[in-house]
């Protein structure tokens, strides 16, 4: 992978158990985090261009595809053919760990509704990233999809204020998910 060390059995088995994990038609492949009986909503309209760049993860709900990493970012960008470029950044054990990447696409269907893989040959591997509530700023996002297998508060800064974080779990939770099962990603300081 361009820029940073990486075994190719990693980015496999990360690739994979990303496919895993938002494969929605395979049983009891990872905890469900949120509620299906309480609907799920995505917002209405996103502003993709505002929307594309960097982002921090500041939670997530825990999931095999990211277990020990730290540090987590991702980069969207708009490809040429229209889809988003997606760039996950992993850092094993601390955010001064060692990178390892995995690299997707995604496309917008609807609203605040979005497709994702990491495994593009495979067209059942796709799975729903919806962005159920979004600062003015576009500055602090929360993401969750309707199996509740994954979710995450996303950041443009590696820290974020009490209030956008109580906002980021407050849409979470309106959409079903059990805020109490968050973990919290070390970022690096300011």
């Amino acid at each position: 992978m361009k820029g940073y060390p990486m075994r190719r059995f990693q980015f496999f088995a990360f690739a994979f158990a990303t496919l895993a994990t938002f494969a929605s038609t395979s049983a009891a492949v990872a905890e469900r985090y949120r509620d299906r009986a309480v609907p799920i909503e995505a917002v209405s309209a996103l502003d993709l261009d505002r929307y594309l760049g960097k982002w921090h993860e500041i939670a997530r709900f825990p999931n095999r595809f990211e277990k020990g990493c730290e540090g987590v970012t991702a980069e969207y960008g708009l490809r040429s053919d229209g889809k988003i470029s997606v760039l996950n950044t992993c850092r094993e054990g601390s955010p001064a760990g060692e990178a390892s990447t995995a690299e997707g696409e995604a496309w917008l269907i609807e609203g605040g509704k979005l497709k994702v893989t990491f495994v593009p040959w495979l067209p059942f591997a796709r799975g729903d990233y919806w962005v159920l509530w979004i600062d003015d700023a576009y500055s602090v996002v929360a993401i969750g999809n309707p199996a509740g297998r994954t979710g995450w508060i996303l950041a443009r800064d590696p820290q974020i204020s009490t209030d956008l974080r109580a906002k980021a779990e407050a849409a979470l939770t309106k959409n079903g998910y059990d805020v109490s099962k968050l973990y919290d990603v070390a970022q690096p300081p300011r």
